[in-house]
């Protein structure tokens, strides 16, 4: 799989100040602003970082709609219990609709979904609607109002909302979908530049209808003989032609897919079709594999792109802890007394402490003490630490059995009810293999620009225990990172399901 980094281009050029020196045009760090996007390339998949959306311009009807939903629902719920329609409901009503439209906005919900996730436009609005489900519960706990409304309707209310905000997005967005499929409600697209990136864009749009983007035209400066067959048939001439062609708004938007070598030429061209209305994206062909959920932002007046960035922020970091401490809640009590077992077990087994405390590196790289079960004779913690191999003999007979079936790991629900780890995230390694593979492979400690976890999607896809070659070890970094660009919360909850059937063992564990 490959990943591209997409860059918008949302104002080609500064045209209300024209620099009178070459030094004022160099000086104007705003002559265009780029946010970073991460688009996967795979033939059929296609999310809401594939192409950057559009302002939505019928979002004042969608907030519209929800204000109505949120209305609507209250009233039917009194309707359905008893009918007594008291003043107070009208208030929380506000109050939810207030909310939910602060949070709404936060998380961007009312921007254009053509081409993004239903599950993430669904978890978005389940999160604003939640955050206004508390902003109401405390507003009747602080103006003491509960004894006027009645808890049913109330609890009913909180419930059916959701579900009606998210059922007439999920209808609405495969309404749309099924218009654009037929040709309705598309934009027309022109590709400059029909190299590798141009070829895997092309596939893209034309393998997704759905998405409403229509590929009228191609431009490069290649005949059409030394094009891929497939695309040449769209070629409508040289990259030249192109510029003219858009100033003509013959097209709604354009992707330069030419390499970044060609900075002189890229520049001239970003330049040309800036003295344009329409929307134009670069598609660079550098850090292919390793930009991880960047993003714009600025420092004055200098505007900056962050390349390497937490895809946890705001209201999803207060989500994913809630996630951490009510799951590793709900498994301590179940597990406390398979614990006290083991532990009792482990004291029998062999002398030593029960639990084991290795140094390992927690977010951003900061050390952590990590507990386990302790399951070797010998409790390394140095600066070299050998990893444990197949009939290694310092492992004792019962730790042996704790290790196979990632019993061992039980300990740390308690890191993870700290705060120190999380209950999915990248496995924590040793200090003494950070040091060593930080070395050895590109973009190694990116993977702790997130907690580390109890479970992972490495693990689930067969990549834990033993990494006795480089190969293994790469493997594993590669599907953390791919962790870290597409994290949610239902990918938390699918790793978690997949967990259960095939992540406690693995023919590597040792």
């Amino acid at each position: 799989m490959a990943y591209i980094a997409i860059l918008k281009l949302e104002e080609a050029l500064l045209k209300s100040r024209r620099a009178d020196s070459d030094a004022q045009i160099n000086g104007a760090t705003s002559i265009y602003c780029l946010e970073l996007r991460l688009i996967e390339v795979k033939g059929i998949d296609v999310g809401d970082n594939f192409i950057n959306n559009n302002l939505n311009h019928f979002s004042f009807v969608y907030r519209l709609i929800d204000l109505c939903i949120i209305q609507f629902s209250i009233l039917l719920c009194v309707y359905l219990y008893d009918g007594r329609f008291i003043e107070g409901y009208n208030i929380i009503a506000l109050v939810a609709n207030c909310s939910f439209l602060l949070f709404a906005e936060s998380l961007r919900i009312y921007r254009s979904w053509r081409t993004g996730f239903a599950s993430r436009l669904a978890l978005y609005t389940f999160v604003s609607w939640f955050f206004a489900c508390f902003c109401v519960v405390l507003f009747i706990f602080f103006f003491k109002i509960a004894e006027d409304l009645s808890r049913i309707v109330v609890g009913m209310w909180l419930v059916l909302t959701v579900f009606l905000l998210v059922a007439w997005r999920m209808a609405f967005r495969a309404y749309l979908f099924h218009r654009r499929s037929q040709g309705y409600n598309c934009r027309r697209v022109a590709i400059f530049g029909m190299g590798e990136l141009g070829e895997r864009l092309a596939a893209q749009i034309l393998s997704h209808p759905e998405t409403g983007l229509r590929i009228t035209a191609v431009y490069d400066d290649r005949s059409a003989s030394r094009l891929n067959p497939e695309y040449a048939s769209l070629l409508s001439g040289t990259i030249d032609q192109g510029v003219r062609a858009a100033k003509d708004n013959s097209f709604d938007v354009v992707y330069v897919a030419l390499p970044l070598v060609a900075q002189k030429r890229l520049e001239g061209l970003l330049r040309s079709l800036g003295d344009s209305t329409l929307d134009v994206y670069l598609v660079p062909d550098f850090f292919t594999f390793n930009l991880v959920n960047s993003s714009l932002s600025h420092v004055g007046n200098l505007q900056t792109l962050s390349v390497y960035q937490s895809p946890l922020s705001g209201p999803m970091t207060a989500m994913k802890r809630l996630e951490d401490i009510v799951g590793s809640l709900l498994i301590l009590s179940v597990i406390c007394i398979p614990m006290l077992v083991i532990a009792a077990m482990i004291k029998l087994d062999s002398r030593g402490p029960v639990i084991f405390k290795q140094n390992r590196y927690g977010v951003d790289g900061r050390k952590i003490k990590v507990y386990k079960f302790r399951s070797m004779r010998v409790q390394d913690n140095g600066p070299v630490v050998k990893q444990a191999t197949k009939n290694d003999d310092r492992i004792t007979k019962l730790g042996a059995f704790l290790r196979r079936t990632s019993l061992d790991e039980l300990p740390q629900f308690i890191n993870v009810l700290q705060g120190k780890m999380s209950i999915v995230g990248p496995r924590p390694h040793a200090v003494a293999h950070n040091e060593e593979y930080r070395r050895i492979i590109d973009f190694y400690m990116l993977r702790h620009k997130v907690k580390p976890g109890i479970t992972g999607w490495a693990q689930i896809n067969g990549w834990r225990g033993e990494t006795d070659t480089l190969e293994k070890m790469e493997k594993r970094i590669e599907f953390d990172i791919e962790y870290i660009r597409n994290w949610s919360l239902f990918f938390d909850v699918k790793i978690i399901f997949m967990t259960l059937f095939k992540g406690f063992v693995g023919k590597n564990a040792y």
